[in-house]
């Protein structure tokens, strides 16, 4: 079965909004201040089942004490919001592969 972060945000309660109606600049510093690890992705990769859209590289918080990963959220019409989702173990190591690495 395939995840989709526009659902789960419907049907569950369990993550945080850091910021919402944003920028992207300051969703990514929110993201950068509140996370223990950082790894870059490409605009348009998908991160549980959502494609991130902003200024590469995209950064992407993990908290892997916490079980949590914090991204970016693009919604048309709605802006960008910072978010902190639960998720589990595997799918923290899922989305370190996909880290592109800074200069």
């Amino acid at each position: 079965m395939s995840f989709c972060l526009e659902t789960y945000l419907q049907q569950n309660d369990d993550y945080e909004i850091l910021v919402q109606r944003s920028g992207v600049k300051q969703c990514y510093k929110l993201i950068e201040e509140n996370s223990k690890e950082i790894i870059h992705v490409n605009p348009g990769d998908k991160v549980l089942g959502a494609r991130l859209i902003g200024l590469p590289p995209i950064p992407v918080g993990i908290n892997e004490d916490e079980g949590a990963i914090l991204i970016t959220y693009t919604k048309p019409c709605h802006g960008t919001a910072a978010i902190k989702i639960p998720i589990s173990p595997e799918e923290i190591e899922s989305v370190r592969a996909m880290d592109i690495g800074t200069d």
